[in-house]
């Protein structure tokens, strides 16, 4: 068994070698088809475009992503292929809800604002359900958006019986989903937390586009935290408002006009806590304990996955500032690469 592994994923190092005949930690950016030609196995994270290009003619069977995302793999491929892929869902959602809620206290506190806030989610997933469970906490008015999700529980309310007493299977959303043309309307602040889809009923390239912005009637901040193209980058600087921005398009290779305008810019590093990589990882071991038959304990996070069961602005304040990151950044913005493979990985809320 050969397994080739990115050089950057934390807590790995020392797991494998008992159970493999090679391991080789290669930085994401420098695995190629030669790498794995004759590897088993392949762990990355989102750097490493997991595509034909790279994989076909390679002994690879498995590949394990440390990260919440696949939009970096081609998953069509890899099923034609017979190359079994696992990620790592939601291993790092409490830091982005983190990352999210110190950037809306620190625009808050910036822009003088003291009245109630309504706070607009897209995507109610493993993030978007912590940051509207916290939110609540925070006395913000909330509303959620979510047609994947909002299908979902109709089938499932639909195929069941009046007389039946079965629960859901699927997570229950703090508040009633609303549509998007609500959020659009109401909130003073819109942050998402999507996958990346460009096909489908419901896409989410570009989501955020001319069209979107120009159609809110009271939103002052937008917030992405989930994947940069989500967001139509053109499109945010043509828009008045302001931006925290922990996603691009074009990483790490990104617009420095909006990086300038950005209230918070940081280098796609919101869900990078110890315990989210602790977490991540975890998830990866596991998925390659179950299809070899191995027995690899993996360090375990000793903070909740479903995020701190309750906050305040002091406690997000005091355990994390995204303006310092911010700093970091506008100083130097070629060295995005650089700031989020060495970034200093903080602790999440207790």
């Amino acid at each position: 068994m050969k397994i080739v592994a990115d050089s950057k994923i934390p807590y790995l190092k020392g797991l494998l070698e008992p159970v493999a005949q090679e391991v080789r930690y290669v930085p994401g950016s420098q695995i190629t088809s030669d790498t794995l030609r004759d590897a088993q196995v392949l762990l990355t994270r989102t750097r490493t475009r997991c595509d034909r290009e790279l994989l076909e003619g390679s002994s690879v069977e498995f590949i394990g992503t440390a990260t919440i995302g696949t939009d970096h793999i081609d998953l069509d491929y890899c099923h034609q292929r017979g190359i079994a892929v696992e990620n790592a869902p939601g291993c790092n959602a409490p830091a982005v809800a983190q990352w999210v809620h110190a950037s809306i206290l620190q625009w808050l506190a910036a822009r003088n604002i003291t009245h109630h806030i309504t706070l607009g989610i897209v995507g109610v997933g493993h993030v978007g359900s912590i940051v509207a469970r916290w939110a609540q906490q925070l006395g913000y008015r909330v509303l959620l958006n979510d047609p994947p999700l909002e299908e979902k529980v109709t089938k499932v309310t639909t195929t069941l019986s009046p007389l039946s007493s079965s629960p859901s299977p699927l997570p229950s959303p703090l508040s009633p989903l609303s549509p998007l043309s609500s959020l659009l309307k109401n909130c003073d602040i819109i942050t998402f937390h999507t996958p990346l889809t460009r096909e489908g009923k419901h896409p989410t390239w570009h989501l955020c586009d001319d069209q979107f912005l120009n159609s809110l009637q009271r939103c002052k901040l937008i917030i992405n935290a989930a994947r940069g193209a989500v967001c139509d980058n053109e499109a945010l600087l043509r828009w008045h408002g302001d931006v925290a921005l922990d996603c691009w398009e074009g990483e790490p290779t990104i617009n420095s006009e909006l990086l300038e305008r950005a209230f918070i810019a940081t280098p796609h590093i919101a869900g990078y806590s110890v315990q989210g990589k602790q977490r991540g990882t975890a998830m990866v071991i596991e998925s390659l304990n179950r299809r070899y038959g191995w027995d690899i304990q993996p360090v375990q996070a000793a903070t909740p996955l479903n995020g701190a069961e309750h906050v305040t602005p002091q406690s997000i304040l005091t355990s994390y500032n995204p303006l310092h990151d911010t700093e970091f950044l506008k100083s130097a913005p070629t060295t995005f690469e650089s700031l989020r493979n060495n970034y200093p990985l903080r602790n999440e809320l207790p």
